[in-house]
């Protein structure tokens, strides 16, 4: 064998300083006057050999790393390497056979990168990240990263003890994209990018794709690939029978690390489902899952947006615990957070050295109120990456519901900002139109691939249209914005204001518990008692309400019970179920001692479950409580101004024009006699949920015989019935 001729110092240097475009053209084996050239770098070696049919040589050693020879071939064989290595201090040596990563030809498609560079690869996922696969009929894992400003990029892991000076990605033309084979790696392995910034440094980075993770605080990457065997076949092929909007719909919200501290995904799979299964919840709503470094964010501040947080397992143990509760007919849905990300140095902030994923304007990439960065919306490679991350949580793992955090600071330029901090829009407005134009983006994609699912913004303005269809231009010139619910925080605030008042106050807040209707009908809403409303100072919901304990518990039946008759689809925080008095805490999660047989006030707990467990279960059963959530014919008043005794008394009425009457009595009084205007049709009125049952904790006073209309006038209705209304309490009624 002869010697290669030397490279130009300047490819020299490029190479061993991670900044070469192409190692492939200086890298592995060309064919040249006379033989083959072939060359490696492989750092720390002592020497190389080649393999091939019939032959091997041994290469010369060019320095830093670099080996090089001319084989005395015609064209470029088959072969294979011989890395030999001295022991540690020079003692011993050992030698690995190896396939050579440069050998091999781009393991990314044309299309492929078409579509990302189009910003329309909705399966991004399958092109970016690590991949695991087969590639000229050797086994080995592609590796791809987006980082278009790089002078370069190489691959750094546990198989190369964290030096990436081996293993340079060559960019696959202007899409921005570097990619690599390598031969022999596999799953468990771990990784990271050693990315050359413009300016000549280098950033070790996390893959943004990545999906799996190294459990916090570690953040390397992991390659992986899925082995699970789904077994909701049947969930899948049905649950998009009948529309969210008319369907039961009642919401359990988890966070996954505390709801039984220290249980992994697998295990949470044998106790979650049944819970939720028994109480009746038709969904679960995980708090984010995808990782994140601070577990004190509770999942809103993402760094791994295509991992599962693998504190609690690996991605398959959480679609074993997805499937576990499909199999026990519980939805699945899950906070999605595409409004911010934190500024760590190993992840997404100034990825490639200079704003890649953040806005490239400093004041609007900052995010004012939680020192993280904002995505720029308008580059279509970000919008990419959020709009397929959606999707992916969807078809990866089964997911039936994606909770959109924090959208009202996505939608306004002026969020939190002062005048003089922001900039108007083309148009002179506040109005965010990237940030429009990615939520309609999302929504469309997410519900034309995947049948079934429902998309939930939590929007805290009076945005309009947040539930209209994308093609639907409303008042403010802007297409719907095509999410499935909305969550109702005017009714949530009102409420809980209303019923945080002495009753005998009350009466003079009576509308904060009326106003919802004004606009019911203007979005498909969900009623949140959400985790931020039991954290920070704002009290447990039982610890809301005013009097002693007897008086607060039968508020929060009360109150409870008022919920789940109002138009509009439920969610209930965990310990909320079982009136747990003191705040939510991350470290240590519900107070499920409160339900121990051995706690002398256990009944009072457990009451509040029992009563939780059949608003549920009589709401699943009455379709006048969900099948017309969205329409005004659903819905009608029969005493909504009541003021002096706190009384609210409606009527709900499903697609037949069968009634349901619930009335909420917010007075620590009995009232009897109470006159109600009726509906004429109805022969007798049965009470079908009474929350001052004995078995709630309650008083017991109910009204245990058929109630028969008369030909009173009442209400402006011809027919009323005179019932019996415990204190703190609601009662539901349905005709006999």
């Amino acid at each position: 064998m002869r010697p290669a001729r030397p490279l130009p110092e300047e490819d020299r240097q490029r190479l061993l300083h991670g900044a070469h475009h192409d190692p492939h053209a200086l890298l592995g084996a060309h064919t040249v006057r006379g033989g083959v050239e072939l060359r490696v770098l492989r750092p720390y070696a002592r020497s190389v050999t080649v393999l091939a049919k019939g032959l091997r040589a041994e290469l010369h050693e060019d320095g830093d790393g670099l080996f090089s020879g001319v084989l005395p071939l015609r064209k470029v064989p088959e072969y294979r390497l011989v890395v030999a290595y001295d022991g540690e201090e020079g003692i011993g040596s050992h030698e690995v056979e190896v396939h050579d990563p440069y050998r091999f030809l781009p393991a990314l498609g044309e299309l492929d990168l078409h579509l990302i560079g189009e910003g329309r690869h909705e399966e991004l996922w399958k092109a970016l990240g690590a991949q695991p696969m087969a590639h000229q009929g050797v086994t080995g894992t592609r590796f791809t990263v987006w980082a278009p400003n790089a002078r370069g990029v190489r691959i750094a892991g546990d198989f190369n003890y964290w030096d990436g000076t081996g293993l340079p990605m060559r960019s696959l033309g202007s899409s921005g994209v570097w990619e690599l084979f390598l031969p022999g790696v596999g799953e468990g392995t771990l990784y990271k990018f050693d990315i050359t910034r413009p300016d000549g440094s280098h950033t070790l980075r996390a893959d943004p794709m990545a999906r799996r993770t190294e459990a916090p605080p570690a953040t390397a990457s992991v390659v992986t690939e899925s082995h699970h065997v789904w077994h909701d076949e049947n969930w899948m092929a049905h649950r998009g029978d009948r529309p969210v909007h008319e369907s039961p719909f009642s919401v359990y919200e988890v966070h996954l690390p505390s709801w039984r501290p220290g249980l992994t995904y697998r295990q949470l799979a044998e106790q979650l489902p049944a819970y939720v299964k028994d109480l009746g919840f038709t969904h679960v709503e995980f708090m984010p899952v995808a990782e994140h470094p601070f577990g004190g964010s509770w999942g809103y501040q993402v760094t791994g947006f295509y991992a599962p947080t693998a504190r609690l397992g690996t991605p398959d143990d959480f679609r074993h615990l997805v499937d576990s509760l499909h199999r026990a007919g519980v939805g699945v849905l899950m906070d999605w957070v595409p409004a911010h990300f934190p500024r760590d140095d190993w992840a997404l902030a100034e990825f490639d050295g200079r704003p890649l994923y953040e806005h490239q304007d400093p004041a609007r990439a900052s995010h004012p109120d939680w020192g993280t960065l904002e995505f720029d919306y308008g580059r279509k490679e970000v919008r990419n990456f959020l709009v397929a991350n959606a999707a992916y949580w969807c078809e990866e793992f089964h997911i039936d519901g994606l909770r959109v955090d924090a959208v009202a600071s996505m939608l306004y330029l002026d969020y939190s900002r002062e005048n003089g901090e922001w900039s108007p829009n083309e148009h002179g407005g506040r109005e965010n139109l990237d940030a429009v134009a990615f939520l309609q983006e999302m929504n469309a994609t997410v519900y034309r691939r995947c049948p079934g699912v429902v998309t939930i913004a939590e929007e805290s303005t009076a945005w309009d249209g947040v539930t209209r269809a994308t093609h639907h231009a409303g008042p403010g010139g802007f297409g719907g914005l095509g999410f499935g619910l909305k969550w109702n925080m005017g009714w949530m605030h009102d409420s809980l204001g209303y019923i945080e008042h002495e009753p005998v106050h009350r009466k003079f807040h009576h509308n904060e518990m009326t106003f919802s209707m004004v606009y019911a009908y203007s979005e498909n809403y969900v009623l949140p008692i959400s985790h931020d409303e039991v954290v920070h100072g704002k009290r447990a919901l039982v610890d809301k309400m005013p009097g002693d304990w007897w008086q607060r518990r039968a508020n929060h039946r009360a109150y409870l019970g008022f919920m789940w008759a109002h138009p509009g689809k439920q969610l209930l925080f965990m310990g909320q179920e079982f009136a747990q008095g003191a705040e939510w805490s991350e470290g240590h999660g519900p107070d499920w001692w409160l339900l121990d047989p051995s706690y002398a006030a256990e009944p009072d707990h457990r009451g509040v479950r029992d009563l939780v467990r059949d608003l549920n279960t009589l709401y699943a059963r009455t379709p006048a409580l969900w099948q017309r959530d969205t329409t005004p014919e659903g819905f009608s008043w029969v005493d909504g101004g009541a003021a002096e005794d706190n009384v609210f008394a409606f009527l709900r009425f499903d697609a037949h024009g069968s009634p349901l009457l619930a009335v909420s009595n917010f007075s620590p009084v009995v009232r009897h006699e109470y006159r109600l205007g009726v509906p004429p049709e109805p022969t007798a009125w049965t009470e079908v949920l009474n929350t001052d049952a004995e078995r709630y904790g309650g008083g017991d006073v109910t009204n245990p015989d058929p109630l028969k209309p008369d030909d009173a006038p009442c209400h402006g209705r011809r027919h009323s019935i005179q019932l019996t209304l415990p204190p703190l309490a609601t009662v539901w009624l349905r005709p006999a």
